[in-house]
């Protein structure tokens, strides 16, 4: 059985992974949290793979976030994104791991590309500004990838997923992607009794969704392909696939979907003065579907089972809450009583 490390293993998409391999038998993990292995860290990656000796790698560990966060920290996404896929990937082929699957992200392609975009689009445009310092990270993991594939005969592969979302996502209000921010937004609104919500943007910019589970089938059956068929639908220097839905929707379409599922009934307008990023990002994967694949969970059920696992967060954060207010209070009311700790 093939030792599989996952990179970024407590992530939306790397935990997903995880769940998608354990249903199907496997059961051969190395697995490490950032506490445990800072990939930004050369030599601590380095001295991790000559331990473990894994002979296959998910690349799914990354900085991510959606247009207010890359607007904000630039630097951090380039800098530490460029580190990560460095040090993983070197460090993959000095310790032998011949099968490495690279996760990259729709960003990578111009901003006015052609829609559908498909993989031949990558470089042949300016990237969207809002977010270029990551895709300029990614694009360098897609040419790692092939580089060390034309240089040492490894297989590294890439697949570029649309916008991805599911159980497992950072639902910060300022720093998340937009269905799991608009998740939050349309949940407080509707607590507060909010007569209305303000999205970011137009709500015109269409975008495409794909579950994360949904995800994560793709990546393993991506990685399992043989050679030979992969090699088949790709390139030396066009080696990457894109991984999609299938349709997309405007942001406001998106806003209205979320509202329905939350139950907000109140009403949704926009921020005019606010990016709406690049207008449209719909992938074309008949690359992917040529391959015998197809996503299975349509977005309302998604949002709907996205929605339940941030209910789950909030009560998992309220109850942290309440037993650290237990634990504060403890010490003061032992040493009252004479009882304390030294």
């Amino acid at each position: 059985m093939e030792k599989i490390y996952v990179a970024g293993h407590r992530g939306m998409v790397g935990s997903a992974i995880v769940r998608t391999l354990v249903r199907q038998g496997q059961t051969n993990f190395v697995t490490r949290t950032h506490a445990e292995l800072d990939l930004i860290n050369q030599a601590a990656v380095q001295a991790f793979f000559e331990k473990e000796k894994p002979t296959q790698v998910y690349l799914a560990a990354a900085k991510v976030g959606g247009i207010h966060a890359n607007n904000t920290y630039p630097a951090e996404f380039i800098y530490q994104n460029l580190m990560v896929q460095a040090n993983v990937i070197d460090a993959a082929f000095k310790n032998g791991v011949r099968k490495l699957l690279f996760l990259g992200s729709s960003c990578i392609y111009p901003k006015l590309a052609p829609q559908p975009m498909a993989e031949d689009a990558l470089l042949t445009g300016s990237l969207e500004p809002t977010n270029e310092p990551y895709a300029i990270a990614k694009i360098a993991g897609i040419k790692l990838c092939e580089s060390y594939n034309r240089q040492y005969g490894v297989d590294y592969r890439s697949v570029m997923p649309t916008n991805l979302y599911g159980p497992g996502d950072n639902y910060h209000p300022e720093n998340s992607h937009v269905i799991p921010a608009l998740i939050r937004r349309f949940h407080e609104a509707k607590a507060s009794r909010a007569p209305k919500v303000i999205i970011w943007g137009t709500g015109a910019p269409r975008r495409e969704f794909l579950f994360v589970d949904d995800m994560a089938s793709v990546s393993v059956h991506v990685m399992n392909l043989p050679k030979t068929t992969y090699d088949q639908h790709t390139s030396s220097m066009q080696s990457h696939i894109n991984v999609g839905y299938g349709k997309d929707i405007t942001i406001a379409q998106l806003a209205q979907s979320i509202a329905r599922v939350v139950g907000y009934p109140g009403t949704i307008g926009f921020d005019t003065s606010k990016a709406d990023g690049a207008p449209c990002k719909l992938m074309d994967s008949r690359r992917l579907k040529s391959l015998g694949w197809h996503a299975k969970v349509g977005l309302a059920a998604g949002l709907t089972a996205t929605y339940q696992d941030f209910m789950s967060q909030l009560l998992r954060d309220e109850s942290s809450f309440l037993k650290s207010k237990t634990v504060t209070s403890t010490p003061s009311l032992r040493a009252q009583c004479g009882n304390a700790s030294p």
